[in-house]
C-alpha cells in the first residue's frame, strides 16, 4: 500500500488543506457570515464565498456569531421580564 506524497491532489484531507490556506479579512467572513443568519444571498455571492473563504474562520465567526445571538436574545428576555411588560 503506497503513502501518498505531501503534495499530492487526490491525498485525503488534500482539498480541506488547500482551503483552510485561503485568506480573506476578517470583516469579509463577518460579512458572509452575516449574510448567511438573514438568509439572504445572490448566487454569484455565493459561489464566490465558497471560493474565497477559510471554512476554519467561517466556522470559528460562526459559532461566535450564533454566542452573540443567543446571548442577545437572553438579555432581551430579562430586560422584558424585569420592566414588568411580560404581565
Amino acid at each position: 500500500m503506497q503513502t501518498p506524497e505531501p503534495h499530492d491532489p487526490h491525498a485525503p484531507g488534500a482539498d480541506l488543506k488547500a482551503a483552510a490556506q485561503r485568506e480573506l479579512s476578517f470583516r469579509q467572513t463577518a460579512a458572509a457570515v452575516a449574510w448567511s443568519f438573514l438568509g439572504i444571498r445572490r448566487g454569484r455571492d455565493y459561489q464566490n464565498d465558497v471560493n474565497r473563504l477559510n471554512p476554519v474562520h467561517v466556522i470559528i465567526a460562526g459559532v461566535i456569531a450564533a454566542l452573540l445571538f443567543v446571548l442577545g436574545l437572553v438579555m432581551l428576555v430579562k430586560w422584558i421580564v424585569a420592566s414588568g411588560a411580560a404581565t
